[in-house]
């Protein structure tokens, strides 16, 4: 009998183009294989002759790592088979056409996530083998397969949480939310790539490069990875975060519209960090990188956001009898509002019940196992005050739980409790609706309604397993639970006239009304009410008064007065910062017992608004005109106009032009044209940015047709 001549591989087809549509990955492009755990992709392996399955033998190689290792679950080996034998690497389901070989090849759902390179040993009968390259490919998590610990089992969250590339991060204050729209841009082609250099610069990877890439199967722990990686506090990473004011070696955090141009510029400078972020920047960032690996994320917004460092559960914060806020040196702060991220994901490492949404927090606030991270913690273990559940869960949950105490400072000593607020933190916590443009509030999924009898039950439970059996020791923990509730002689609201827009002169309203308490149940009484106002920082302090206000009113008993307040433009105009927010502050006194009040108005200043309007169909490759329109509504001008636009499948990379001045009253009118890249819906955000005002911003969402499409 001839021997048969020896099998040789000629030529392999990958079936990108097949493979990435129903693995999901087709946005990234087709020009390489990319493929997600837990389910099937298909080769073509064209050889020298037709393959004899019972005397040639063919072997698969998968490799990951710098150190692939089969122990460390960085390489596997597998047979040619008929039937697929489950959750493991194999090649099944082949057929023979003529010389080529069209075979299946399956990843297990818990396998690491990288770049691989695969390989084929063939042989025949107990001759030597020869081993061929079929090439390389990119495996991500599969939030679509049910074995997957990110399964998530709804086609219509899944197109939202991972394959939507554009969305909005909220910001401002809990009454007045604005809307900034963010290019999240992960399937913009190099994308893919950074994501896993973010990886391989972290210090776990530094350190122990083959232990790291074997976790890389671990949704919790590349999580944790990413999160450190995002700031720049212990290692190369992706941004550096600065809440000074002082951007002139950088960009100012309020400038970014997108993650794509952060990320490219980090990994064009070999990973230096990139300046500046802060919350939201490092959130929208963190949800580009888990996005494109794969895993359900969102961007959550909590409006008045504890930071307790000391981890009592209480933030403490002073005025003295002028309604001036003191800046005091303790760490502990309320944020007006601060951004983190939920990832989606089964926590096997946890007693069952806390799967599902874990908040991870990129922000560099404290370090958790000795680096600058947050999370994941359960947001189901943060309802239930569940806070000694890993990760870092007991800094998450004062972050929408801790007391706010007001105190009234007199010669540096804390002479009386303004008002010891129980529900002041943790407001409004929201994300972007699911299919709209709108946001929605999650806040009844990390705590139970303010006051209620859960929401007490809890706090006390989470409160023994934070504070410990000796509770935590404050310096005005006595005098803050001899304090209590106090009634109050009157009731005072601050109200706003009107709208309040940047360039305008404020209008206030002060209503006070008389009522019954212990001291004074009858009989009219006097009160002087001195009023302050500062800018408020991102970081809930203040900067120096730029407005004072004294009121002089008798009060008869049931009576109700109303007096007007003016803050004049000309007060704050140079005094605020970027966010263009304002707290006025009042402190009535009552002139019968020396005792105070305190009433509280935070304002946020509308910046102009942006039109953005496009005049024809979007259809791929084609012109679309696009028209831009501001109208300067301030008082004065707007100088140094540059304007930057941005949106994946729209634009490639970011378009910018310089403006020039803008004067008040007067419109700018921008006419340019897009050539749209990619079919689908997309999002086209516009930032202006001036001097007086750094961040104008729109958007519009367009809907992009195929080439040719009827």
């Amino acid at each position: 009998m001839d021997q048969v001549a020896t099998l040789q591989l000629e030529s392999v087809d990958l079936q990108s183009s097949r493979n990435n549509r129903e693995h999901h990955t087709q946005e990234m492009g087709v020009k390489r294989l990319t493929v997600r755990r837990g389910q099937l992709f298909y080769l073509q392996l064209s050889f020298s002759r037709p393959f004899q399955s019972q005397s040639d033998h063919i072997t698969f190689v998968a490799e990951t790592g710098p150190k692939p290792s089969e122990l460390l679950g960085t390489r596997a080996t597998f047979f040619l088979t008929r039937v697929r034998p489950g959750n493991v690497w194999s090649a099944s389901d082949f057929t023979i056409d003529s010389n080529s070989l069209h075979v299946s090849l399956f990843t297990p759902a818990n396998a690491v996530i990288g770049h691989y390179i695969l390989k084929i040993e063939i042989s025949q009968g107990q001759g030597h083998s020869v081993t061929y390259p079929l090439g390389t490919f990119i495996l991500l998590f599969n939030p679509w397969s049910p074995e997957d610990d990110v399964y998530l089992p709804s086609e219509i969250l899944l197109q939202e949480y991972v394959m939507q590339d554009y969305g909005f991060v909220y910001n401002g204050h809990e009454r007045f939310i604005t809307s900034w729209p963010w290019n999240y841009g992960q399937f913009e082609e190099d994308i893919i790539d950074i994501c896993f250099e973010i990886l391989n610069k972290s210090l776990h990877y530094l350190k122990n490069p083959a232990k790291d890439c074997s976790q890389r199967n671990d949704v919790v722990y590349v999580c944790r990875v990413v999160s450190a990686m995002i700031n720049s506090n212990d290692d190369n990473g992706v941004l550096q975060g600065n809440w000074s004011e002082d951007y002139s070696e950088g960009v100012s955090p309020l400038e970014w519209n997108g993650s794509v141009a952060i990320l490219r510029q980090w990994s064009a400078r070999g990973g230096q960090p990139v300046k500046y972020g802060q919350c939201w920047v490092f959130a929208s960032v963190m949800c580009t990188v888990m996005r494109c690996l794969g895993v359900p994320t969102r961007v959550v917004s909590n409006f008045r956001s504890a930071h307790n460092v000391d981890r009592n559960l209480t933030i403490d914060t002073y005025y003295d009898q002028n309604a001036e806020m003191l800046s005091t040196q303790k760490r502990d702060k309320i944020w007006n509002f601060h951004v983190w991220n939920e990832c989606w994901m089964i926590r096997k490492d946890l007693p069952p019940g806390y799967n599902g949404w874990q908040v991870l927090d990129p922000t560099p606030q404290q370090t958790s196992s000795g680096l600058f991270c947050c999370g994941p913690a359960s947001v189901k273990a943060i309802k239930e005050g569940d806070v000694h559940l890993a990760y870092d869960t007991p800094f998450v949950y004062a972050e929408v739980n801790a007391d706010e105490v007001i105190w009234l400072l007199r010669d540096g000593q804390a002479q009386e409790i303004l008002a010891h607020n129980t529900s002041s933190i943790g407001k409004e916590i929201s994300t972007k609706m699911v299919g709209s443009d709108q946001h929605q509030s999650i806040t009844s999924s990390y705590k139970y309604p303010e006051g209620s009898p859960e929401e007490r039950a809890v706090f006390m439970k989470a409160s023994r397993k934070m504070l410990g059996p000796q509770r935590a020791s404050s310096p005005f923990l006595d005098l803050l639970e001899s304090g209590g509730l106090r009634d109050e002689p009157a009731q005072l609201q601050l109200h706003l006239a009107r709208i309040p827009e940047w360039g305008q002169d404020l209008q206030l309203l002060l209503r006070i009304r008389r009522v019954p308490d212990s001291t004074h149940p009858q009989g009219p009484i006097g009160l002087v009410v001195r009023f302050c106002a500062q800018a408020l920082l991102h970081g809930g302090g203040t900067r120096k008064p730029l407005w004072r206000h004294t009121v002089r009113v008798n009060l008869d008993f049931g009576k109700e007065t109303q007096w007007p307040l003016l803050l004049p433009y000309s007060n704050y105009r140079s005094k605020l910062t970027d966010e263009k927010l304002i707290r006025v502050s009042g402190i009535a006194e009552v002139e019968e017992t020396g005792r105070s009040m305190l009433v509280l108005k935070d304002i946020s200043l509308e910046p102009p608004h942006l039109s953005i309007e496009v005049s024809e169909r979007a259809e791929v490759g084609k012109a679309l005109r696009v028209h831009v329109t501001l109208t300067n509504t301030l008082m004065v001008a707007l100088s140094s106009c540059t304007m930057v636009l941005e949106g994946s499948g729209l634009v490639n990379g970011q378009i910018t032009k310089d403006l020039g001045t803008l004067v008040a009253g007067h419109t700018l009118q921008i006419q340019l044209d897009l050539y749209p890249t990619k079919a689908g819906p997309r999002q086209l955000q516009v930032l202006i940015s001036s001097n007086e005002v750094k961040e104008i911003k729109g958007y519009k969402d367009i809907f992009v047709t195929a080439a040719g499409a009827p």
